[in-house]
């Protein structure tokens, strides 16, 4: 192989050993995608990974430095998608190689650093619009930067990757409500919270009972609003990607709805995850969907070879 082959080389098995080891669940099912959407996804993930390093080691010590760092990640950024890479980390290697392949949207990746600034600066949210920008911010430009990389015909599926993105973003806000109070950090609006004459400390008290499983199940109907909303999504991106897709939206729905069987216990119990049964009966379920999709692309090969 060339020295610039070998460069590219080193760096997705670099992005895919990053993935492996802290994407946990989500690493088998961005295994389902072929390449060279799999190595992709890995580059999009060890990108994502390493901007919530960067604000987490800032929110571990005082944070003064979070906007010079946060700047200098947005210009090594840049560069890499702008095809002239900084310096020869990996993962700039990885992102400028996977932006010459795939037409990825700049501003998702500003949108998602932007999101990473709310995390510093916003404690609540006053209203669902806001929360809702904050979600497009943290996981819509997540959902655009995946289906640019898996492929779709049909503009309307960007509408529909931004509804599955605010989806799943909701789902993780609800699962981890109790953990983000202990931290001082509230993400249902305020203004859900008086809807039903409710305050973050009554919820995590489970007070007024009624009450409490009223304005849970009212935001968890709020997730599954957008997740039927986005059903769509899952016919308009490239058949072969679509296992990884249904895969995610799968464990995230499965959270979901765990929760709505007992709101109790997203304040009450240890924090929700799903069985190891559940999830292996998902990744089962994705690797036959995979086999049926590379069956007819294998088929077609074998048969173009047989008429040549």
């Amino acid at each position: 192989m060339s020295g610039q082959t070998d460069r590219v080389a080193h760096a997705m098995a670099h992005c895919r050993a990053v993935a492996r080891r802290r994407a946990r669940n989500f690493y088998y099912g961005m295994k389902l995608s072929p390449e060279p959407q799999r190595s992709a996804l890995f580059v999009v993930y060890a990108w994502m990974r390493q901007a919530d390093d960067l604000v987490d080691g800032a929110v571990a010590s005082d944070g003064s430095d979070i906007q010079s760092a946060l700047e200098s990640f947005r210009i090594h950024t840049d560069a890499a998608l702008g095809g002239e890479p900084i310096n020869e980390d990996p993962l700039w290697i990885g992102l400028a190689a996977t932006a010459a392949a795939f037409r990825l949207p700049c501003e998702s990746f500003h949108g998602m650093l932007d999101g990473q600034v709310d995390d510093l600066v916003t404690r609540r949210y006053e209203t669902a619009d806001q929360l809702r920008h904050y979600c497009y911010r943290v996981a819509s430009t997540v959902g655009l930067l995946c289906i640019a990389i898996w492929g779709y015909e049909d503009d309307a599926a960007r509408d529909l990757a931004i509804d599955r993105g605010i989806a799943f973003q909701l789902t993780n806000i609800l699962r981890d409500f109790r953990q983000d109070y202990d931290q001082d950090r509230i993400y249902i609006p305020r203004a859900d919270f008086a809807e039903f004459d409710l305050t973050p400390d009554m919820l995590r008290r489970w007070e007024r009972p009624a009450a409490c499983a009223a304005m849970l199940d009212a935001q968890l109907r709020r997730a599954e609003v957008l997740y039927d909303r986005s059903a769509a999504l899952d016919e308009m991106i490239s058949p072969r990607c679509r296992p990884t897709l249904w895969a995610m939206t799968s464990i995230y729905r499965g959270l979901l709805r765990k929760m709505q069987r007992d709101p109790s216990r997203i304040v009450l119990a240890r924090r929700m995850r799903l069985s190891a049964l559940h999830k292996g009966a998902i990744a089962l379920k994705a690797q036959w969907q995979a086999r049926v999709q590379r069956a007819p692309a294998a088929n077609a090969t074998m048969q173009g070879s047989l008429g040549g």
